[in-house]
């Protein structure tokens, strides 16, 4: 009826993508702000790296995407450019160990960051992205002569820089995409979408992140961003007959 159609959307499947968002994995960072806040202003602490405790973590969740099938699916893997998000990206889709005779340099070198973890192999992974659109607050900007020390990027800023991270998506000839990024970024960004949804569900889109959670949405290309055209649909009429449709024929 009317009002079951009003609360679903229905839309072409070509113009559908499923983005797999992931925070990163607890970093130090995290452990300083916990007992105080300030501590994300810290220029020290910007380019925080994972913890141990981090590093447990991002081995959960690479067991999780591999026992559910998730590894074989992911065309694409977007990641922030700090060392945080790339140290979790590479961790949970990149390949096995690094071993000699493999061609093409590794994704993530031995001891990384001080990490003491062995080199991640660049065999039968997904391509890796940074992006600059899924980063951080910023607090600095060459650019930006109004820029000041200690001052991060406002939050409607923020949100903004997502929406256009979202469009840039939308842009992709992938379907299946994991974006690696930070719970500043996904939590204004999130926040512009849902509006239109049951209060349930704009509350499922909003929900903070935890450490190294996944979740996984769809975002649909309702404005004609991208130029996906569907590779599965089939034109039907092949070889050609007659096919007068159904409802022009009265009882029928």
């Amino acid at each position: 009826d009317m009002d079951t159609s009003q609360g679903q959307g229905l839309y072409p499947l070509n113009r559908c993508k499923t983005i797999h968002l992931v925070r990163h994995a607890q970093g130090f960072h995290n452990v300083a702000g916990e007992k105080d806040h300030n501590a994300y202003l810290s220029p020290e602490l910007f380019d925080a790296q994972l913890t141990p405790l981090g590093w447990q973590q991002v081995d959960n969740l690479r067991k999780h995407v591999h026992a559910s099938g998730l590894s074989d699916r992911i065309e694409l893997v977007v990641v922030s450019p700090l060392l945080r998000t790339m140290q979790t990206a590479v961790g949970v889709f990149g390949g096995e160990g690094h071993a000699n005779g493999i061609d093409g340099p590794p994704p993530m070198v031995e001891n990384s960051g001080e990490s003491n973890r062995p080199a991640i192999s660049s065999l039968k992974p997904p391509p890796f992205l940074a992006n600059e659109l899924c980063r951080e607050h910023m607090i600095e900007s060459d650019d930006d002569v109004l820029w000041k020390a200690d001052v991060r990027e406002a939050d409607e800023d923020l949100a903004a820089r997502g929406l256009k991270f979202f469009n840039w998506l939308s842009t992709r000839k992938e379907k299946e995409i994991a974006v690696v990024t930070h719970s500043g970024f996904l939590i204004h960004s999130l926040n512009e979408y849902g509006n239109d949804c049951h209060i349930s569900v704009k509350s499922e889109i909003c929900r903070p992140f935890t450490n190294c959670e996944l979740r996984s949405v769809v975002i649909v290309d309702r404005r004609m961003i991208g130029a996906d055209s569907s590779t599965i649909d089939y034109p039907g009429k092949i070889p050609r007959g007659p096919d007068a449709p159904s409802d022009d024929a009265d009882g029928i």
